[in-house]
């Protein structure tokens, strides 16, 4: 009875140091699409500096039931700058939310690599097409504690543990 007694307290250690351990949860996936462009097509013009620099049409499926808010950003990885180039950082978007309109925002909108508010769209130097990474993120808190001088690789640190599902929509560009 000693020898069971032992094996089983020596398990549950076992087991509790693996849990200690063990890598966060890989968030879950979410559903990211466009009636303005579909993935890995050319981002339409009237969304870029060429065009009216307006904010494409985005819609995502719901989140885990635990989700209490949503993010949204856009970043060019391709950008000629450290880092890359963030085109729309947007938080603190309610629960109840699944799609912003185009040329809408939703949420509080951060500071872009373009130091401002809003979208704004994609401009890159002549060559080859850049990706947009359009990403959406469920997040288990109401209000992620970011505020309009928040800039998109700040929100990435303040969601860190937060997130509990995210889907990525890329639309291409060139000019």
């Amino acid at each position: 009875m000693r020898l069971l007694g032992a094996l089983t307290v020596a398990a549950l250690i076992g087991t509790s140091i693996g849990l200690a351990n063990a890598a966060p949860p890989r968030p879950a996936v979410l559903t990211v699409a466009s009636n303005t462009f579909r993935a890995q097509m050319i981002v339409p013009d009237r969304m870029t500096c060429n065009g009216r620099n307006i904010s494409p049409e985005l819609h995502w499926s719901s989140g885990p039931e635990r989700t209490r808010s949503y993010a949204v950003t856009v970043w060019d990885p391709d950008a000629p700058a450290r880092g890359g180039w963030w085109h729309w950082v947007l938080f603190d978007i309610s629960s109840l939310t699944h799609r912003i309109a185009e040329g809408q925002g939703a949420g509080t909108s951060g500071t872009t690599s373009s130091n401002g508010p809003g979208y704004s769209g994609p401009c890159p130097p002549a060559g080859a097409a850049h990706h947009y990474r359009f990403t959406v993120y469920a997040l288990d808190v109401k209000h992620i504690g970011a505020d309009p001088e928040t800039t998109g690789p700040q929100l990435l640190g303040k969601m860190k543990g937060h997130i509990l599902a995210q889907g990525v929509l890329i639309g291409l560009y060139k000019r």
